[in-house]
């Protein structure tokens, strides 16, 4: 008995272990376990990644509603903004709520004021409903909107990005449709930049046109009000709301800001293009201007040379926006440090790594000359009144190219800040309105600024409330255009190759038809593509002179020697013009450079002797 179950104990053992199908069972029992612990592994951590995802893509720091009084009964209006919800920044005083300034430890030392800012109360009388308070840069002193303390909000246009700053919850608020409109303070770019990041409109007002009472003063001088909206007709709504009743017409005539254009890393040409065309179908419009605007600033801010860097003539214009950038951070440091030292001193305020340098940099401040950068305020000031007059508005790009990834370890570069300062720099330092829309439809990031003359807000609105569609669709079909990569050192620039040729090309055709008209239409549009190719010019300089425009023929030919001074055909056709004009003289000179170039050029060799002749 003891020996039978012995063996039957020893046989079944050896059953389990020689039957393989058991084997097999008890491995996919395992896995299976394996597999489940692993996937709830896997919904844990996607489940903490949900809860960590900040609410309302980390706008808000104070969330609250305050609502406006009661509507007038009938017949009285309605009030203006009624049914549209707002957002301001943490710098903006609510009563009963203490203002953090972006930080806790500037919380921390204040106490809740007793009174609303002006603008907020403003706005709640008008029917507005303001729900909260957003994030922004510590101090009103970053650019990318991130903050150590209360985290980065996360751009809705492209999250993967930074939003901009210092008014970075604001634009992301208005962005992520949490409000209609958002409140920010502008110092030097502040509300600008990140309705560049965010593809929103936004507004900086004239300096000293809307009150900053009640809000936490970043420099005195700088600061103004500023909007975020996503539709024109809110932000147009918005001024009519905060800003004084001034008489003034619509601003007719854009001027762009081509030296400014030209710091892009990418071509300006798909943008000039599709604001030509939009203002070539609006009624009063007068023609598009060009200018360097830093070489303009140069010579008409004479103030200005004692901060510009040693340059050549042709370099003048790049010197004379780094240095108006220069005077406008100088300003802001020596603003804060007047308003903030002794807080940063006694405190010692927990600041970001970014924000902490700049900051240490305004406490340190120390300038033998502080009237000289007031001085160059004024003439700035001045001289753009002197170019844009009643009815300029100045064209130029908000920012400089791509922001920066979300939790980068990388700092802006030196470059992409030099160029972006040299942008909002420019209305920030003059004290002028502007106006930031998004062109989302390019396909490269742009922003566009449009500047108008301090005082002159209701109509610089008005001009983009009545030109913001038309723009918008000028560019889709600008996007449409055909577009061939040329590089250029280290950096890819489309330049609009295929679409300027081919208009080229039927302009040649038109030519040969006699259909010189026609010829000038399709040359003048492929000039409106690629504004540096001369024998363009030089093309439509023969129609020109076909249909007896002569004057028009000079000038192209003046034109495309200044692109090309070995162009022969140009010095024969602006010769040719000149001789009709009985500008004998100098049409000899023209047709002596030809000779020059082509010594054995039969047109120029007639052409020197008759006018030889003529000349004896």
């Amino acid at each position: 008995m003891a020996s039978s179950a012995q063996s039957g104990g020893a046989g079944g053992g050896g059953t389990i272990t020689s039957n393989p199908r058991v084997w097999i069972v008890a491995g996919i029992a395992v896995a299976g376990v394996i597999v489940l612990a692993e996937a709830a592994r896997r919904r844990r951590r996607w489940l903490r990644g949900k809860s960590s995802a900040p609410p309302d893509a980390g706008a808000f720091c104070d969330r609250f509603e305050l609502s406006p009084p009661p509507q007038p009964p009938p017949p009285a209006a309605r009030h203006l903004l009624s049914g549209l919800t707002f957002a301001a920044s943490d710098n903006f005083e609510i009563k009963g709520y203490v203002a953090g300034f972006g930080n806790p430890d500037w919380k921390r030392t204040h106490e809740a004021p007793r009174h609303t800012a002006v603008t907020v109360t403003m706005l709640q009388k008008q029917g507005a409903t303001c729900v909260g308070r957003t994030v922004m840069d510590e101090l009103g002193y970053g650019v990318t909107g991130e903050n150590l303390h209360c985290g980065t909000p996360i751009n809705p246009a492209s999250p993967s990005l930074v939003p901009g700053g210092s008014c970075s919850g604001a634009a992301v608020a208005v962005a992520a449709q949490l409000a209609d409109f958002a409140l920010g303070t502008d110092t030097i770019g502040d509300v600008r930049i990140p309705a560049s990041f965010c593809g929103l409109l936004s507004f900086r007002p004239s300096y000293g046109v809307v009150s900053t009472l009640g809000t936490i003063a970043n420099s005195q001088s700088l600061d103004t009000i500023g909007w975020f909206a996503r539709d024109p007709s809110v932000l147009h709504v918005v001024g009519e709301a905060l800003l004084p009743a001034i008489a003034g017409g619509l601003r007719r005539q854009f001027v762009f800001a081509d030296d400014c254009f030209q710091l892009l890393k990418v071509s300006n040409q798909k943008t000039v293009h599709a604001i030509k065309n939009a203002v070539q179908t609006l009624p009063g419009y007068q023609p598009p201007k060009h200018i360097n605007i830093g070489q303009y600033i140069y010579s008409n801010v004479p103030s200005l040379k004692e901060f510009c860097e040693p340059a050549t003539k042709l370099q003048e214009g790049m010197s004379a926006l780094k240095a108006l950038s220069t005077v406008m951070l100088l300003l802001q440091r020596y603003e804060f440090k007047a308003s903030h030292e002794n807080w940063v001193n006694t405190v010692k305020p927990k600041l970001g790594l970014d924000i902490s340098t700049r900051v240490l940099r305004a406490v340190n401040f120390a300038h033998d000359n502080i009237k000289s950068l007031y001085a160059i305020r004024n003439e700035l000031r001045a001289a753009l009144k002197n170019l844009l007059k009643d009815t300029g508005i100045l064209v130029l790009p908000t920012t400089a190219g791509y922001p920066l990834k979300r939790n980068s370890k990388e700092r802006l570069s030196s470059g992409f800040e030099d160029r972006m300062y040299k942008f909002v720099g420019i209305a920030a330092l003059s004290g002028c309105c502007e106006v930031t829309i998004p062109l989302a439809n390019l396909d490269h990031h742009v922003s566009l600024s449009f500047v108008a003359t301090h005082g002159s807000d209701k109509s610089l609105l008005r001009t983009i409330l009545d030109t913001y569609s038309l723009i918008q669709e000028q560019v889709v079909l600008a996007s449409k255009l055909v577009m061939a990569p040329v590089t250029n050192g280290d950096v890819d620039v489309d330049i609009d190759i295929d679409a300027s040729e081919l208009l080229k090309e039927k302009g040649n055709s038109a030519f040969k038809r006699r259909l010189w008209s026609k010829a000038v239409e399709f040359y003048s549009e492929a000039i409106s593509l690629s504004d540096t190719n001369a024998t363009y010019y030089c093309n439509r300089a023969a129609a020109y002179l076909e249909l007896g425009s002569f004057k028009q023929a000079e000038a192209d030919c003046d034109q495309a020697l200044l692109l090309d001074k070995k162009n022969v055909k140009a010095y024969l056709r602006r010769g040719f013009a000149r001789e009709v004009a009985l500008n004998y003289k100098e049409a000899l000179q023209d047709f002596r450079h030809a000779l020059a170039l082509e010594p054995q050029n039969r047109t120029a060799l007639a052409a020197e002797r008759r006018l030889q002749k003529l000349l004896k």
